[in-house]
C-alpha cells in the first residue's frame, strides 16, 4: 500500500512510499554514470537508423543515410576468392592428372578443392571419411574393381558406372540362377563354396571343390579369370581377396550368384565443372588406396 514516504534510520535514505506487509521501499536511484550511459545508448541507436539499414518495411527495409550493406563486403571477398580461385583452376586445367603431384602449391589446391566437392558430392555414398559400406566401396583400400590408378579414378568419377551414358563404365554381374539362369540351386551352393575357398575361407565339410572349379571355369572364368583374380577392365572384382563389396559370406555369394550385381554410380562431368572433377581425382587417389 501507498504511505507518505519517510527517511529510513537505518540507511538515512528516504523510502518512496510503497510498503507491502510492513516492509518499506527505499529510493534508490541508479549512479549518474550508469544513467549518462544508457541515455547515450539511447542517442547511439537514433543515429543508427537514420545511418544504417535497420526498419523493416512491407516489401523493404530503410537503406539508411550510408547505404551499407554487408552483402557489398561479402560480395568482394567472394569476387577476390573467386579471382584467385580462377588463376588456380586455369592452372589445374592445364596441367595433367600425372603432372599434378608435381607442384606442391597446385597440388595443395587441387586437394582442398577436391575435399570439399567429395564431402558435398561423394560423401553421402562412401561416407565423410570415404571407408564406404556394403555395397558402396572403401576408397582407402587398394582393391579397385576398375583400376586404382589417378587416370582410371577420373574415369570413373567423371562417366560414372552403369548410369546409362555410353562413356560410363559398362561391365556388370549377370543373374546365374533363378528360373531362366544357367546354374540350378545346388550348383549355386557348390560354387559359391569354391569361391569362398579362393580367399581361403571355410567351405561346408560336404562342399565339392572339384566341381565348384568346374562350374567356376565354365560359367565365371570369362570376367573373373579362371584363378579369379578378375578384370579390371570388365569391373570383375578379384575374387580371392577377402574384400568383398558385398560381403564374403556364403549366404551373400549365393546371393550374387543367383540375382546377380548392377550398382550404379553418377558421372560427375556433367555436374560439376572440369576441374572439380579433377580435384576429385586428386583427392581419391591421395586418401591412401590410389594406385
Amino acid at each position: 500500500m501507498a504511505v507518505q514516504p519517510e527517511i529510513d534510520h537505518a540507511t538515512g535514505r528516504s523510502t518512496t512510499g510503497h510498503e507491502w506487509d510492513g516492509i518499506k521501499e527505499l529510493n534508490s536511484p541508479l549512479p549518474k554514470w550508469w544513467l549518462y550511459i544508457f541515455y547515450a545508448t539511447i542517442v547511439w541507436s537514433i543515429g543508427y537508423w537514420v545511418v544504417y539499414p535497420s526498419w523493416p518495411l512491407v516489401t523493404n527495409y530503410t537503406k539508411g543515410v550510408f547505404g551499407y550493406a554487408s552483402r557489398h563486403d561479402v560480395t568482394r571477398e567472394l569476387d577476390a576468392l573467386k579471382a584467385l580461385r580462377a588463376e588456380r583452376a586455369a592452372a589445374l586445367a592445364r596441367t595433367p592428372l600425372e603432372d599434378i603431384s608435381k607442384d606442391p602449391t597446385l597440388l595443395t589446391f587441387a586437394l582442398a578443392q577436391g575435399k570439399a566437392a567429395f564431402g558435398d558430392n561423394c560423401a553421402p555414398c562412401h561416407g565423410l571419411s570415404a571407408t564406404g559400406s556394403r555395397s558402396f566401396p572403401n576408397l582407402r583400400d587398394d582393391t579397385w574393381l576398375w583400376g586404382g590408378g589417378i587416370g582410371d579414378i577420373h574415369q570413373t568419377i567423371a562417366f560414372g558406372i552403369r548410369n546409362g551414358d555410353d562413356r560410363a563404365r559398362q561391365g556388370v554381374m549377370p543373374p546365374l540362377g533363378g528360373p531362366n539362369g544357367v546354374l540350378k540351386a545346388d550348383e549355386i551352393v557348390t560354387v559359391a563354396n569354391f569361391v569362398r575357398s579362393l580367399s581361403g575361407q571355410s567351405t561346408r565339410p560336404n562342399a565339392d571343390l572339384a566341381k565348384g572349379k568346374e562350374l567356376f571355369i565354365a560359367n565365371c572364368a570369362a570376367c573373373h579369370g579362371e584363378d579369379g583374380r578378375g578384370n579390371r577392365d570388365l569391373g570383375a572384382p578379384n575374387l580371392t581377396s577377402r574384400n568383398y563389396l558385398y560381403g564374403s559370406d556364403e549366404k551373400t555369394i549365393i546371393e550374387t550368384i543367383t540375382q546377380g550385381r548392377g550398382g550404379v554410380m553418377p558421372g560427375w562431368v556433367t555436374r560439376l565443372d572440369e576441374t572439380t572433377v579433377k580435384s576429385l581425382a586428386v583427392y581419391v587417389h591421395a586418401l591412401g588406396g590410389g594406385q
